[in-house]
């Protein structure tokens, strides 16, 4: 028998403000007649008042994850991908007459989505009922499986749901390179179970060996690193040949050349690029959402909008250290068991870091992830 518990969720938010009485209360203070104030004079602190709703979670036998029975009628519905979010409360989805609708949310997914910023993200398999004029209702969304997404306030923001592969893409040249955002991008892949590749592109540019310590420091530990040029074509038959057939996203830095390494790995894609700002010296965002699109000889990529900062999401300071593979060995040397490897005496961390055997590179990012610190 399924186990069954009970979820309190907003119903409906920002129904009303209330009211803090804040008049009579200065009046009080003025007229210096305090004892005056009714008994149940209150003055909340809340600002919008929330309706709730009690939701049934029932858990699945399988692998124990909680799902919300709806009232939908499957007969009625199709199972479809959500290619692009349109507006806050509306995506496109292709259907399996690959027919492109424009689907709204359903209100309880919305309020469901409780742990994140977006209750459907592009990706997303989407049970949606078709109406007229290519219009449609998304009544439930599909377990997801691989995700990319980072820390939005208190809530998680996805980036993208149901792919294998990430395609990290850094430039060789402008924008600045920054190891902790691709440190940062490695974390998020391996919480989310996402394959990272690391594209480092304009590599025409400057001379590869140049390239060589950023190649070696992520090549050694077990990463994919492509050298390649969306301008010159330089190793982009590789990428190609190394997503075929899979679901990648793309994702890094505004103006590193996300959109031209997909147009240059599928002629016609029709994505639009920019370059970098002359005064910053930061890439101009040019992808304003995440967009799906399906690959000829199989397989689909997701363009995303450029991201400068990634806050991680759901990893304590005392996880950091699990995510960098070369700590693994020199963690039992430390000379305490909660040991953060920052100032602590007698770190395994530290000792290997000035013995050569840690990057430093590696290391000084670390410390950055540790202190939430952006470069």
């Amino acid at each position: 028998m399924p186990k069954k518990r009970k979820i309190r969720v907003n119903f409906k938010k920002n129904r009303g403000k209330r009211s803090r009485g804040g008049h009579e209360l200065r009046q009080a203070f003025e007229q210096d007649n305090l004892d005056q104030l009714q008994s149940n004079e209150r003055v909340s602190g809340k600002g919008e008042l929330t309706r709730k709703r009690t939701i049934i979670a029932v858990e699945n036998e399988e692998d124990g994850s909680e799902q919300i029975p709806l009232d939908v009628d499957p007969e009625r519905c199709h199972i479809g991908r959500v290619l692009s979010i349109v507006g806050s409360h509306q995506c496109r989805v292709q259907g399996p007459d690959d027919e492109v609708y424009v689907c709204a949310v359903r209100q309880i997914l919305r309020t469901l989505s409780q742990n994140n910023r977006n209750a459907v993200v592009a990706g997303d398999r989407v049970l949606f009922e078709p109406a007229p004029g290519l219009q449609g209702m998304i009544h439930r969304v599909e377990p997801r499986t691989g995700t990319l997404g980072r820390g939005s306030g208190r809530s998680q923001q996805l980036i993208v749901a149901n792919v294998e592969l990430a395609a990290i893409v850094i430039a060789a040249v402008s924008p600045h390179f920054k190891p902790s955002l691709v440190d940062r991008f490695l974390i998020s892949c391996e919480k989310g179970g996402v394959k990272p590749l690391i594209c480092i592109n304009k590599a025409d540019l400057v001379d590869p060996r140049e390239m060589q310590p950023v190649i070696g420091q992520y090549a050694n530990l077990g990463y994919d690193v492509f050298l390649i040029s969306a301008e010159t074509g330089a190793g982009i038959d590789a990428l190609r040949a190394r997503i075929l057939g899979r679901q990648t996203v793309f994702s890094g830095q505004s103006g590193v050349g996300k959109t031209s390494l997909l147009n240059s790995i599928q002629p016609g894609l029709g994505l639009k690029t920019s370059g970098v700002s002359d005064d910053s010296g930061k890439g101009r965002h040019t992808t304003r959402t995440a967009v799906l699109k399906r690959l000829e000889n199989g397989g689909w990529v997701v363009d995303t909008p450029g991201i400068r900062q990634l806050r991680l999401w759901d990893v304590i300071r005392e996880e950091v250290e699990g995510f960098f593979i070369e700590f693994r060995p020199f963690v039992r040397y430390c000379r305490f068991p909660d040991c953060l490897h920052d100032h602590e005496i007698g770190c395994g961390i530290k000792a290997a870091v000035a013995a050569g055997m840690i990057s430093t590179a590696r290391y000084e990012s670390y410390l950055k992830i540790l202190s939430d610190e952006d470069e």
